[in-house]
């Protein structure tokens, strides 16, 4: 488990707190419409963070060829009929590009700065030139408002628990997942960004925003800089 990341509830639990057996039964939502309309059409693209294929399996069937990456085993055995590489993405080094890489999942958001730039650079690293990084962004009242929750028209609960200071510009943020018959919790560590933060980010590794793809700015097109 990684430091300052946890989890509870039935099934396999992942290094950062990841209930499997919670995101197999989560819906999908919008993320593959947003990824098909800013990608080329049948364009090769690398989802790192791939988790249990939610967004994988949406993405292969509107023609896309994906190469999935996690560091959790398990997640990866969920994904059928894509290619799957078993790694941290920090860690990732494919020796190829692709037309497009993903980063959803708020990974962008590391509370590890170091691991934030490695996330970075394995996107920089792996995308063509010509290409784009689909980036997803915590919304700007991520860390407010607290607790929250939504009741999904399937049937369960996720409340947003808390987001305690924990030093650094980094918070502790706890979810809960109420199913009827199932309960999971997750906490990690998440680091909010300015737009001005966010823009540094990327330009230490190469990359720049490009446009921003949804109107509350949480799905952000980045390319690399010449």
């Amino acid at each position: 488990m990684r430091t300052g990341y946890s989890g509870s509830g039935p099934g396999a639990i992942t290094p950062d707190g990841c209930a499997v057996e919670l995101y197999s039964r989560l819906p999908v939502g919008d993320e593959p419409d947003i990824i098909a309309a800013a990608a080329p059409a049948g364009a090769s693209i690398l989802e790192l963070g791939c988790g249990v294929g939610r967004m994988t399996g949406p993405l292969v069937e509107r023609g896309f060829t994906v190469t999935a990456v996690d560091e959790s085993a398990e997640m990866l055995e969920r994904n059928k009929g894509v290619r799957t590489v078993c790694s941290p993405i920090e860690a990732l080094d494919l020796g190829e590009t692709f037309d497009v890489v993903t980063l959803a999942s708020f990974l962008v958001h590391a509370g590890d700065v170091e691991v934030r730039r490695g996330l970075l650079r394995t996107c920089r690293r792996h995308v063509a030139e010509g290409g784009s990084v689909l980036i997803q962004r915590e919304g700007p009242d991520y860390h407010e408002d607290l607790p929250r929750e939504r009741v999904d028209p399937s049937g369960f609960t996720v409340r947003m628990v808390s987001a305690e200071p924990v030093g650094d510009g980094v918070n502790e943020v706890t979810a809960e997942y109420v199913f009827p018959d199932a309960r999971w919790t997750q906490t990690f560590l998440a680091r909010p960004l300015t737009d001005e933060a966010f823009e540094e980010a990327l330009a230490e590794a190469g990359l720049r925003v490009d446009e921003r793809l949804t109107d509350d700015g949480i799905w952000v097109r980045a390319v690399p800089v010449a």
